[in-house]
């Protein structure tokens, strides 16, 4: 199972020695990680991880989906009412389907973290399973395999958590309160407090209120409690916000109509419709309040969340049964960019999971407004194949200044390394390409390679 040095580089032989030189100049780069789900308890606290199942297999949702699709119950990866609470049998489990994950990026993900840390050059079967699961249990008994360790060992130079706006950042405290100098910050996530399709929508607004002093009865005192949150926010070290909507969707209501919409979804029982403008309209107030305090915005629309109602209901979310939905941005962007868009304070990154948009509307928009970035391939396309495909879409028309460089959006730490050693080796290939077609100098290459490997990410998320 030794991994290929050249892996993922072109096969030409004389653009495979050009991408090799480029991937060595970046492969030991600090990795920025500006956008992300680690569980700020593993920064807070500094655990040691339990067992190879909770590492590996119970909270990945990349694994589980693979598994689910196969028939496999959630109760035997250790989820649900009933779970299987032996790690080691979660593990046969998974070692036994390993083969499944033949060509995805999830294999090259496991087996780089096997190999890099874990020492498992043995391929995962039912044959091997009980060989690994020794070899990676020794080891997370060490000191040196707990998280704030790890974070030291991968070279991480900062690494952001989504946090929700209620959230106390109990644990963003504890990490400034110790003697650690690793940088983890938080990020702005108010789905709940914006979104009143989420459940328990009247109840958050009231904790809203409880957490800020101020009213959220009012459009006003909702406002301002979104400025208090985000600044306590940046007062913890965040530079950005993200949303998750349904749709990228926005609006620029006069101020009466706004008004008048909150008090409709305040109360409750508003119409689907009214849920879609009320979060559109947030999208620009959003803007209007990152051109106050500077946080930048990011844009995760188009996923069809919990697409199966039984599962949800069963295993909660995050079970990978999220499925990507058509997503159409030009219109869609046009309230907030007419409102906002050519302010130089302003700075939206824009993620999509419709690769059909990527040439058709999101470069041609970032290749001309300038508060636009482009995020990278997102999720179902953080890929060998999705990476190729993103930047053949994306360059000729938004070139590469006006994308944020590489994210890793992960809840599993230990594949953060390999996630953006894959970036790092699809780019090096798509620049060698540009070079032997003549379409870039040598020396160039050499001068973009660093920016996609990290510094494209710190200028996107102000974190210089």
């Amino acid at each position: 199972m030794t991994l290929h040095p050249d892996r993922l580089l072109p096969p030409d032989p004389a653009t495979r020695k050009l991408a090799r030189e480029l991937y060595h100049a970046v492969a030991d780069l600090p990795i920025v990680s500006p956008h992300g789900h680690t569980d700020p308890r593993w920064w807070g606290e500094n655990p040691r991880f339990s067992d190879p199942a909770q590492l590996f297999v119970t909270p990945d949702h990349y694994v589980t989906r693979m598994l689910t699709s196969q028939g496999v119950p959630f109760e035997a990866m250790g989820i649900g009412v009933g779970a299987e609470t032996d790690p080691r049998a979660i593990w046969r489990l998974f070692a036994q389907n390993f083969h499944l994950f033949r060509g995805t990026p999830s294999r090259l993900w496991i087996e780089h973290a096997l190999e890099s840390l874990f020492g498992v050059t043995e391929r995962l079967s039912e044959a091997t399973a009980d060989r690994a699961y020794d070899a990676i249990a020794e080891r997370l008994t060490r000191p040196e395999f707990r998280p704030r360790e790890l974070y030291d060992r991968f070279n991480i130079e900062v690494i952001a958590t989504t946090d929700g706006a209620l959230d106390d950042l109990a644990q963003h405290a504890a990490l400034r309160g110790s003697d650690w100098s690793g940088r983890v910050v938080p990020t702005y996530r108010p789905d709940a407090v914006v979104d009143p399709e989420a459940p328990g929508f009247a109840a958050a607004l009231d904790r809203l209120g409880e957490l800020t002093g101020c009213d959220t009865g009012s459009w006003d005192g909702y406002l301002a409690a979104h400025r208090a949150r985000r600044a306590f926010f940046i007062s913890m070290g965040a530079t950005a916000s993200d949303h998750g909507h349904p749709t990228p969707r926005t609006a620029d209501l006069p101020e009466a109509e706004a008004r008048a919409l909150f008090d409709r979804v305040r109360r409750g029982g508003a119409s689907v419709a009214d849920a879609e403008l009320f979060r559109a309209q947030m999208l620009t107030e959003m803007a209007r309040m990152s051109l106050e305090d500077g946080l930048v915005m990011q844009l995760h629309a188009g996923s069809s969340r919990g697409h199966s109602d039984a599962v949800r209901a069963a295993y909660g979310p995050d079970r990978g049964f999220d499925i990507p939905l058509p997503s159409s941005y030009t219109e869609a962007l046009r309230p907030l960019l007419n409102a906002v868009g050519l302010d130089p304070r302003l700075s939206l990154i824009l993620f999509t999971l419709d690769e059909t948009t990527y040439a058709r509307e999101l470069a041609p928009l970032a290749g001309v407004w300038p508060c636009l970035r482009l995020g990278p391939p997102w999720w179902f396309h953080d890929s060998y194949e999705g990476m190729r495909r993103y930047r053949e879409a994306v360059t000729e028309t938004a070139g590469f200044h006006n994308t944020a460089g590489f994210n890793d959006d992960t809840r599993a730490l230990c594949s953060i390394p390999a996630r953006h050693d894959v970036a790092r080796r699809v780019d090096s290939g798509f620049l060698a390409e540009l070079v032997v077609t003549h379409r870039l100098d040598e020396e160039e290459a050499f001068e973009i390679a660093p920016l996609l490997a990290g510094d494209l990410a710190r200028q996107a998320y102000r974190l210089g």
